[in-house]
């Protein structure tokens, strides 16, 4: 990465701390690092620092001369980034920096994600804390951990950690538009157990199909614009082979994340040697078959078969079929739209992975909904989906969703600014993707006034994230005017 590229942006602070945010692995449940950066930079400019039991940073900073009297303000953002890679793409998460470079108006990372989800809010926080010549009420920058997997950081977040009562979540990602709710959400997992069958066929052949080219991304941004789940159409594939072409399934791994939407999915299977080119055959015309039900929408779909050694094991039959027709049978996509904001998702489900070990198959799912009545709904109907194929079903992950306060104060100060600013209305938001305003407010004693907004992120939770350089200038001179008008 060029660092000369990125730290040449406008505004510099804020493209200085982003680059160094690049530079430390970060992906969820590895936090020691990220974390320990921040106490660190608040210790470099003499803040007070807290951290709480779950890793959560506060870093405090007191009002200007004449701002006293404000109410104090939070900042929010998360640390981790979600760790997706192109699968021929050498990057290990757990130790390489992330290699971010400037394409034209964007920021991008070569084959992974590029972590502005939540970098940047993270480092326009940074930037407000170093920055001496501003004008605002008192802060409290809270940086939490773990979000893009359970929420973990505000889930955990300490009675009486925070004391201000309005808040400026910096985890949006469009340009002119003021979030003010979300959904909430609820991980359905699912675990099948067996014994595996060693009774191979040594005359049979094996192969190992594999599915790429998906766009994927946010299973809450962009779950509305109908990408193909890697996981559905590589089982639609699986089930004509089996039932029509005598395969056995050895193994499967689709998909990795719960709120990323499955790019790719890998199957390793056997097939009675008189059929290999019936198979060829089939693996061609589902690639065809996929790239015409998706025109227009997905323009990479790769289905190939490469020739492999046989398994030691496979799947039991019976298990083998109550996958599929599980999985075949599993809703995804959008469920609901909101009544009261058109367009807007309501429900939601990611059927986000299917993976199978030496002895068990697991199969993630993650439930979104502003309803919690039909959350606890696609939930029940997911478990008697899967309890009917015998898998075992439990809950977990669950989060409240963020409801909207059309009586907001800080809203009408944000679009006055907004207005005055940029000569137009924001647009007012209730998004369908997690954000951690609901269970911050679930955690603290006081009444929270909650506005979130950010540059524009698009492709976010895949290697295709990119953040348009004009919109961070944009968010955070919007956010200093913001914060000079808390009086």
């Amino acid at each position: 990465m060029s660092a000369t590229e990125i730290l040449s942006l406008n505004p510099n602070r804020v493209w200085k701390h982003f680059y160094e945010l690049t530079r430390i692995p970060r992906p969820t449940g590895q936090m020691k690092a990220v974390t320990q950066f921040v106490k660190d930079f608040g210790e470099e400019l003499n803040l007070e620092i807290e951290q709480d039991k779950v890793g959560n940073v506060l870093i405090k900073k007191p009002a200007s001369k004449g701002y006293e009297g404000a109410k104090t303000v939070i900042l929010q953002s998360h640390l981790d980034m979600v760790p997706q890679k192109n699968s021929d793409v050498d990057h290990d998460f757990a130790k390489d920096p992330i290699q971010a470079y400037v394409d034209g108006d964007q920021v991008k990372a070569r084959s992974t994600t590029l972590g502005a989800d939540n970098g940047i809010g993270c480092a326009m926080m940074m930037a407000v804390l170093e920055d001496k010549m501003l004008k605002h009420p008192a802060l409290e920058a809270l940086f939490t951990v773990d979000e893009e997997v359970g929420m973990d950081g505000a889930n955990g977040l300490e009675k009486g950690f925070l004391s201000g009562s309005v808040m400026i979540n910096l985890d949006t990602e469009a340009d002119g538009e003021l979030c003010i709710g979300c959904a909430g959400g609820r991980d359905v997992n699912v675990s099948f157990r067996f014994k595996p069958d060693t009774d191979i066929d040594k005359e049979d052949i094996a192969y190992k199909i594999s599915l790429k080219g998906l766009k994927g991304g946010h299973s809450g941004v962009q779950i509305h614009l109908g990408h193909a789940n890697a996981n559905k159409l590589m089982n639609r594939f699986l089930k004509e082979v089996v039932r029509e072409y005598e395969a056995r399934l050895a193994s499967i791994d689709g998909g990795s994340l719960r709120n990323a939407i499955p790019r790719e999915s890998f199957v390793v299977l056997t097939i009675p040697n008189h059929l290999e080119d019936d198979l060829l055959d089939l693996v061609d015309e589902y690639e065809e078959l996929f790239r015409e039900d998706f025109a227009g929408i997905e323009n990479g779909i790769s289905l190939k078969a490469e020739k492999t050694d046989l398994p030691e094991s496979l799947l039991p039959v019976e298990i083998q079929d109550d996958l599929i027709n599980a999985v075949e049978a599993s809703p995804n996509g959008v469920i609901s739209y909101l009544a009261d904001f058109p367009g807007v998702v309501e429900s939601s489900l990611n059927l986000a992975l299917v993976k199978s070990s030496t002895d068990g198959i697991e199969v993630k799912l993650l439930v979104r909904s502003s309803s919690e009545s039909r959350k606890d709904w696609i939930c029940s109907s997911l478990e008697s989906l899967f309890q009917l194929a015998g898998a075992k079903v439990e809950f977990g992950g669950d989060y409240p969703g963020w409801q909207p306060n059309a009586n907001s104060e800080l809203l009408r100060l944000m679009e006055r600014i907004y207005i005055e600013e940029y000569d137009e209305k924001p647009e007012i938001i209730v998004i369908h993707a997690g954000l951690e305003c609901g269970i911050i407010q679930s955690n603290v004693e006081q009444k929270l006034d909650i506005v979130s907004f950010g540059p524009s992120i698009t492709g976010a939770h895949s290697p295709d994230e990119s953040v348009d350089i004009k919109s961070v200038g944009k968010s955070y001179e919007y956010l200093l005017e913001i914060l000079e008008n808390l009086k």
